[in-house]
C-alpha cells in the first residue's frame, strides 16, 4: 500500500488507516463480535492499513484492550494512534485534560494495549478549566519520558453548529487558535477531524494549515458513519444506543434526500469498472485533498478493512472530482 507522512516526514503509515471505534462504541451494540473485530485488524495490517485509530474512552476501555491482543503478536506492523482527554460518565462524556489525569490515563493506555509506546497520542478534546497548553505541556512530557512518538490533536465536533451546511462555516476558526498555541509548546504532528463528501469543510478550512507546517491529518468518519457506503437504508432505524439514532442526517426524511449523493458516487465508481464499490470512491476523494491526508475508516469486520484498504489503488480523475463536487447540498447537516 502506499505510504504518507505524518508530522514532517518523521513517521510513515499506510495511505488509508482503520478506525477501531465500531468495534467497541457508538455504533450497534447488537453487531459486535470481538473475534471478528480482531479479524478485521489483522486483515488491515495484512495490507497495510496498519494506523489502527482509538481512544480509552471507546468502551470504555474495551477497544485498547481488543486491539491489546492482536498488538502482543504484531506491534511491528502497527501504528497505534490513541486518544485521551474524555473520561465516560454515566450517559455522557466529559473532558479532562489536567495534566496528572492525562499521565495516569497513558500509563494505563499503555497496559491495556501491551505495549511500551504509542506511535501517535492525540488530545482528544480541549478541558475549558485547564489552559490547553498547561494539558499540552504534560503531554510532550509523555514524549520526553519515551511513552509516545509524536502528539496530535482532534477537531472532532469542533465544527457543529447552528447554520452549518456542507459548504459553510463549520467553526474551525478556534480549531486554528489552538493549534497555534500548541505549536509554540511543542510542535503537533497531525491533526484528526472530520472530513468527507458530504463534510468536506476540512479541507479548505485546515488541511492549508497542516500542508504549511508538514502536519498529517487523520480524516475521521470518511464514509459519514457508514452512509456514504450505499448500503443503509433509509427508514430502518437504528438501535437505541446507536449514535446515528439522534443525528439529523440519519432521519428517514433526511436519509431519504441524501440518496442523490450516494447514488452520484455509484456513478463515479461504475466507470471505474465493476469491482469499485461507492464506498471506495468515497474514501478516494479524501485521498485526493492532499498527500497528508489519511483517511480512518470505522470497520469491524475483516471484509470491510479488506475493502476500504482497496481505495488506496483507486484514482479518480479531475473529471471525477469535478462530478463529485457538484452534488447537492446533504440535508440534516448539523443545523
Amino acid at each position: 500500500m502506499e505510504r504518507r507522512s505524518i508530522g514532517a516526514g518523521a513517521l510513515s503509515v499506510g495511505a488509508v488507516g482503520l478506525g477501531c471505534m465500531p468495534m467497541s462504541w457508538a455504533y450497534t451494540p447488537s453487531r459486535r463480535r470481538g473475534h471478528e473485530s480482531l479479524a478485521a485488524v489483522h486483515a488491515a495490517l495484512d495490507l497495510g492499513s496498519n494506523l489502527l485509530d482509538t481512544a480509552d474512552v471507546y468502551g470504555p476501555f474495551t477497544n485498547e484492550l481488543l486491539l491489546g491482543r492482536v498488538l502482543r503478536e504484531r506491534r511491528s506492523d502497527a501504528f497505534v494512534s490513541a486518544k485521551v482527554g474524555l473520561r465516560a460518565g454515566d450517559q455522557h462524556v466529559v473532558a479532562d485534560g489536567r495534566p496528572g489525569y492525562l499521565r495516569r490515563a497513558c500509563d494505563a493506555s499503555l497496559r491495556r494495549l501491551r505495549t511500551d509506546v504509542i506511535d501517535l497520542y492525540q488530545l482528544h478534546r480541549v478541558d475549558p478549566e485547564v489552559p490547553v497548553e498547561e494539558t499540552w505541556g504534560a503531554m510532550a512530557e509523555l514524549v520526553g519520558a519515551g511513552k509516545v512518538r509524536a502528539l496530535g490533536f482532534c477537531a472532532l465536533g469542533a465544527a457543529a453548529g447552528p447554520g452549518a451546511g456542507r459548504r459553510g462555516d463549520r467553526g474551525y476558526r478556534t480549531t486554528l487558535r489552538h493549534l497555534e498555541r500548541l505549536q509554540q509548546v511543542f510542535p503537533v504532528s497531525a491533526v484528526q477531524a472530520e472530513l468527507s463528501v458530504w463534510s468536506p469543510e476540512a479541507a479548505s478550512q485546515l488541511l492549508p494549515w497542516c500542508a504549511a507546517r508538514g502536519v498529517g491529518f487523520l480524516a475521521a468518519m470518511p464514509l459519514g458513519s457508514g452512509f456514504l457506503t450505499g448500503t443503509l437504508t433509509p427508514g430502518e432505524g437504528f438501535e437505541p444506543q446507536d449514535v446515528r439514532a439522534r443525528h439529523p442526517r440519519f432521519t428517514a426524511e433526511a436519509m431519504a434526500s441524501n440518496q442523490v449523493l450516494v447514488a452520484g458516487l455509484r456513478r463515479v465508481a461504475r466507470r471505474h469498472g465493476p469491482e469499485v464499490t461507492v464506498a471506495q470512491v468515497a474514501l478516494a476523494w479524501v485521498l485526493a485533498q492532499g498527500p497528508q491526508v489519511v483517511p480512518v475508516p470505522g470497520a469491524d469486520r475483516a471484509h470491510w478493512a479488506v475493502e476500504n484498504a482497496g481505495a488506496a489503488r483507486l484514482r479518480l480523475t479531475a473529471a471525477d472530482l469535478a462530478e463529485i463536487a457538484d452534488l447537492p447540498v446533504d440535508v440534516g447537516a448539523w443545523d
